[in-house]
């Protein structure tokens, strides 16, 4: 038999709060990087390719610190949360990179 696990609130707060950042951050980049496929933001002329492999490294890494925290026994929330880290500092820097470069004229 397993033990049951109940998460703290707060960590699950925490978390939930990382995630709704991501996903807004992640949002604002779609947005900005689908205008500099139209002519109407400026995006460096490798944006296209960086997306991809951005994604491929962020995603590997997500998945290794996630991997490494189950390993150590760590809860899932801590799992979740070393597999969120990556991902978020991906799309915020993503994020402030792209608005700095506002539309093009």
């Amino acid at each position: 038999m397993s033990r049951s696990h109940t998460p703290d609130p707060f960590t699950m707060m925490r978390l939930g709060h990382q995630l709704s950042l991501m996903s807004v951050e992640a949002g604002a980049v779609i947005w900005m990087r689908t205008l500099g496929m139209l002519g109407l933001w400026r995006v460096p002329k490798t944006e296209n390719v960086r997306m991809v492999a951005e994604k491929q490294a962020a995603f590997a890494e997500a998945g290794r610190a996630a991997f490494s925290a189950t390993w150590k026994g760590k809860s899932p929330e801590a799992a979740l949360a070393a597999a969120v880290k990556p991902l978020r500092r991906t799309t915020k820097a993503n994020s402030r990179r792209l608005s700095k470069r506002r539309t093009a004229r």
